[in-house]
């Protein structure tokens, strides 16, 4: 009997250093309010995107929750308006997976909100499939979708800076390569429906956000809009939605044990949305509130160019010298597919 007591307060124990001290992230401690911003989220109806349009709306800000589903978009602003009490919580349709929406979405918010202060992409897809215009689901989405989007925003962005630009990333992108056929490649290529393909194509697109927000920060330099990505930390989310039921039924003990909630989950896009003094750092890699290190080819500033400049190329958008950052990185009126 005293061995098995034994063993259980040493798993007990070694439960709670790993919990603590891998798994359970920092809180973000700024007491900055927003009252007069506004903020978009996408993906702002569930997981981490709810809970920091919740907290931004708390701190008095105008939340626009940016997201592909009316009714569930709706039900979440609704939610966030009850619990912060602040009514300035609205729904602009935006389905990232379609260059026509994201357009449709930046025409709609740019006429009809005089200010952005806060650009939050938050939202993510983890499964096989394709976009509307024929990329890949998770690269388009995670950041194909996210770069044109804050490219159309930017100018708002800059008329009202101070602002920021705020991509969610994660710690699987030190597992990601760059491989621009996997970007560019279209409906006629057959997509692999295996577990590990998915895991890869998510990977590959967290260490574009990493990229994306390197290249962005260069090219805003010497302007007041600053741009900052990040790991949320380990969560337990809507992400694996397409994941198999057997993948979920292995995934779900151990989620319930170590993963984080998305209150929790969302500290540290909160911190680089609202912490003072980090204007210095923009362009850099956050994880429990605190600047990290990236992974090596997160680094490679020639990549990060190479990746913009593809980009640029698949979503439309004419380039721009970025000699005049106050002007906006991109023309005023891009090609539209």
């Amino acid at each position: 009997m005293s061995l098995f007591l034994c063993f259980s307060v040493g798993a007990v124990a070694v439960y709670l250093i790993v919990y603590y001290g891998v798994f359970r992230g920092s809180r973000c401690l700024s007491p900055t309010q927003l009252s007069g911003k506004t903020a978009i989220v996408t993906g702002g109806n569930t997981g981490i995107g709810k809970a920091t349009a919740l907290g931004l709306a708390r701190r008095g800000a105008r939340v626009i929750l940016a997201c592909r589903n009316r009714e569930k978009a709706e039900a979440a602003a609704f939610d966030i308006r009850r619990e912060s009490g602040n009514n300035q919580v609205l729904f602009i349709q935006l389905d990232l997976a379609s260059v026509e929406s994201i357009h449709t979405f930046a025409d709609t918010f740019l006429k009809s909100e005089p200010r952005l202060d806060i650009l939050i992409n938050n939202a993510g897809v983890m499964g096989c499939g394709r976009t509307v215009d024929g990329f890949d689901l998770t690269l388009g989405v995670n950041h194909l979708g996210h770069f044109l989007l804050t490219n159309l925003l930017l100018d708002r962005l800059h008329q009202c800076s101070p602002s920021r630009v705020v991509t969610v990333s994660g710690l699987l992108h030190r597992f990601g390569t760059v491989d621009f056929s996997s970007l560019t490649a279209r409906r006629d290529v057959v997509c692999s429906h295996s577990t590990w393909s998915m895991i890869q194509a998510y990977c590959n697109s967290k260490l574009f956000n990493v990229l994306f927000t390197r290249e962005l920060s260069n090219r805003l330099d010497g302007s007041s809009v600053t741009c900052y990505c990040l790991h949320p930390g380990v969560i337990y989310t809507q992400l694996c939605r397409s994941m198999s039921w057997w993948q979920l039924l292995l995934l779900w003990p151990i989620a319930k044990l170590l993963f984080l909630d998305p209150e929790s989950g969302c500290q540290t896009t909160l911190h680089c949305a609202l912490q003072e003094g980090l204007e210095p750092l923009s362009g850099r890699y956050f994880s429990n509130c605190h600047q990290q290190q990236v992974g090596a080819k997160g680094r490679d500033d020639a990549l990060a160019k190479k990746l913009w400049e593809v980009s640029e190329r698949l979503v439309g958008l004419n380039y721009c010298a970025p000699s005049a950052p106050k002007s906006g990185l991109m023309s005023s009126d891009p090609l539209r597919k």
